[in-house]
């Protein structure tokens, strides 16, 4: 990652999340994550990152967990604050937390306030871990922030046990590429008036959409799966709603995971 734009972006980045009133003095805040947001300024944020990770848990972790009759080693990837390599190591597996935001409210320094995890700062596509190391590896809500998806999940793939799996955790999907770029402008424009900056320092992609998962299945050979959590009636009328109101279609939020054949 050039120096540069990583600066910016960091910088950037900051700005943007402490606006948002991510973090908290209180360790009992990120504990309670992310179930429960006691800042009450992300609540609806935090109720999808919720039943995401509930989703995970029950349909994707708890089968590998049985499987395998051991702890397993996790890459938490994007790991922000830490709340959910906290969870995992609650659950008995050996969790490394991944992120370049190293920030003392909302990155990695908040996990010393209320877990003694060993964190890692890391860029995605240059990851400084063993070959066949880990058997999950967890796209944190943040896969969307890679410029490119290919050496991303390439250099995933080359820490990932043969077996083991990828997961992509609240990034957003649409069904057509059209309507994700639509949405990076009006999230550009927004930035723009609202920080004075769009927000595109690292050229991040900033979505997923079918034909790029279909690519990176050729390219990488990945085998996905797709899985919807149900997030409730209002979040499920969003698509009909959009039509209704002349607006572009909405992404979804799918709970995604690959592995080699």
């Amino acid at each position: 990652m050039n120096p540069a734009l990583r600066k910016t972006f960091l910088e950037q980045y900051a700005i943007v999340r402490h606006a948002e009133g991510r973090g908290s003095d209180d360790p009992a805040y990120y504990q309670a994550l992310p179930f429960d947001d006691r800042s009450g300024r992300n609540r609806g944020q935090w109720r999808i990152r919720a039943r995401s990770f509930d989703h995970f848990l029950r349909r994707i972790l708890a089968p590998l967990e049985a499987e395998s009759g051991r702890s397993l080693d996790v890459l938490d990837l994007g790991a922000g604050n830490g709340w959910m390599s906290w969870r995992l190591t609650q659950r008995g597996h050996r969790v490394i937390p991944v992120d370049i935001f190293i920030d003392d409210r909302d990155g990695l320094g908040a996990i010393r306030k209320y877990a003694h995890i060993g964190a890692v700062a890391a860029d995605f596509n240059c990851l400084p871990f063993l070959a066949n190391r880990f058997d999950v590896i967890i796209y944190n809500a943040s896969l969307h922030y890679s410029s490119d998806y290919l050496r991303t999940l390439g250099e995933s793939l080359r820490c990932l046990r043969p077996e083991g799996r990828i997961v992509i955790l609240d990034s957003p999907l649409y069904g057509h590429r059209e309507d994700g770029e639509k949405m990076r402008r009006e999230r550009r424009s927004l930035f723009q008036h609202s920080y004075g900056f769009s927000s595109d320092a690292l050229g991040s992609i900033e979505y997923l959409d079918r034909a790029m998962l279909g690519q990176l299945s050729r390219e990488l050979g990945i085998r996905w799966e797709l899985r919807r959590p149900w997030y409730g009636w209002k979040w499920a009328l969003r698509p009909l709603m959009a039509r209704f109101r002349g607006r572009r279609r909405p992404s979804r939020f799918l709970v995604i995971t690959g592995g080699r054949p």
